[in-house]
């Protein structure tokens, strides 16, 4: 245990890691990084108190002649001394019920937490040799699941603030058919059919990105009052929607009149940040994804947000963070 302890810290980076290639090496992997202290029971809570079950080999000839049904031994069990239920390291986090072996499961979450621009199912699948699609499809679900989480504190300093649009343009879209009846609309919105992300960027910290159904003023207000302190100094756009007080320092660019920097005071008023992270996250959809529907929109944001907020990291240290938030989720199919 203490050598795996070790080993933890160091740099994952290869890909020819034992924990990549190896089932035993990798369930031994997650059992040291998710109880560093002793197993501890699912179930009940208890600490150290679990014993591994260890099941004999059977002789297959003596089953052979009894006609019984041979039952392979369980890898990596335990059993819990207060409450007498049996568990494993899966039990209770995004691997449990899978069928997918744990080696493929950390090489995907290394695969996706080193991809800049995310990747997609379909690659995964052929990488990993999976079967089925939606299996690959799944999985990178529930690894967007883990990577979901709460900023640890409100932003401060400088925060810029901005909004875009998921989606095709409608010249590329077929024309909708209307009800009988009704007249189709002569002037649509260019943002009719499109997804609205709304993302905040500390400069020089980390980004918080929200899919917004509607977008209006007491919206974006909302969102703002729950991730940037009331003392921090707001940079954006000249869009209609900010024309609200927000009860924060406010510098405005002018985009329509080609002005994307200035120099106050020594403080430079721009929104590159915000928008050089919607550059990383419309090249991840539009190259990599293709489409992403609205439902499933908030865990590609988590995806893309984990990412960037790890920019400074390296691949293995992204990928160890990720597998930090994989304890006490469970995600179900039909809930994904």
């Amino acid at each position: 245990m203490k050598t795996l302890k070790k080993t933890l810290k160091k740099e994952s980076g290869s890909l020819l890691e034992p924990q990549f290639t190896d089932e035993d090496k990798a369930r031994e992997y997650l059992e040291a990084m998710r109880w560093p202290e002793g197993p501890i029971c699912p179930h009940c809570g208890l600490i150290g108190e679990a014993y591994k079950i260890v099941r004999k080999e059977p002789d297959l000839e003596a089953l052979k002649l009894t006609r019984k049904r041979y039952r392979k031994p369980q890898k990596g069990l335990w059993k819990c001394a207060g409450c007498k239920k049996q568990f494993t390291v899966t039990v209770k986090t995004i691997f449990e019920d899978s069928h997918i072996p744990l080696h493929k499961w950390l090489l995907a979450i290394h695969l996706l937490c080193s991809s800049k621009k995310g990747m997609s199912a379909h690659q995964l699948m052929r990488n990993l040799g999976i079967k089925q699609y939606k299996s690959a499809w799944f999985m990178a679900h529930r690894i967007r699941y883990a990577m979901t989480g709460e900023l640890p504190e409100k932003m401060s300093g400088i925060v810029e603030a901005d909004e875009t649009y998921v989606g095709g343009k409608a010249r590329n879209k077929h024309r909708q058919a209307v009800k009988p009846g009704v007249r189709a609309q002569d002037f649509a919105s260019p943002f009719d059919n499109k997804a609205a992300v709304f993302s905040i960027v500390q400069r020089g910290g980390k980004v918080y990105s929200r899919h917004i159904e509607r977008v209006t003023a007491d919206n974006l207000k909302d969102v703002l009052d729950s991730v940037v302190e009331t003392d921090a100094h707001l940079m954006t756009d000249t869009g209609v929607l900010w024309a609200k007080s927000t009860g924060r320092k406010h510098s405005l660019v002018n985009h329509s009149s080609d002005e994307y920097v200035r120099y106050e005071e020594g403080v430079t008023v721009t929104t590159n940040t915000v928008e050089g992270y919607f550059a990383t996250l419309k090249r991840g959809i539009n190259g990599v994804y293709h489409h992403v529907g609205r439902k499933h929109l908030h865990r590609y944001l988590s995806e893309f947000d984990f990412r960037y907020n790890g920019r400074k990291d390296t691949d293995g240290e992204r990928a160890l963070e990720a597998l930090k938030g994989f304890d006490g989720k469970r995600l179900m199919y039909r809930d994904s």
